[in-house]
């Protein structure tokens, strides 16, 4: 049984998996840096310890974003968007956010660049 309030609970609209996305965020440039997932636990233990955990839907198993890479992202702030059913987190990364090593998970595949012109 999770920690979580339950008044924060009660608002979270998840996916069938129990799961709600979560974006992460540099806190101070706006870089978006990666996208976890997390169920009521995984957001109670971020929200106690400031430390980014995320549940790894592969391996089934909880996850603290740096504890193996030292790669550490530390909670500056945590949103909910206006339907309720993502939560953003603004974050502190040491190092790379991605697990390539990265500086984002969005640096490596660009579909589309619109360019004035």
């Amino acid at each position: 049984m999770t920690a979580l309030d339950p008044a924060i609970s009660a608002r979270l609209k998840r996916n069938a998996d129990g799961l709600v996305p979560a974006i992460v965020q540099q806190h101070d440039s706006g870089e978006v840096l990666m996208l976890g997932w997390m169920d009521d636990e995984a957001l109670h233990r971020t929200l106690t310890t400031g430390r980014a955990t995320y549940w790894s839907r592969s391996r089934q198993e909880y996850w603290v974003k740096g504890e193996t890479s030292g790669h550490s992202q530390w909670v500056k702030e945590v949103r909910l968007d206006c339907d309720k059913d993502t939560i953003l987190l603004k974050v502190a990364q040491d190092g790379a956010a991605c697990h390539t090593g990265d500086a984002t998970c969005f640096d490596a595949d660009l579909l589309l660049a619109v360019t004035d012109s």
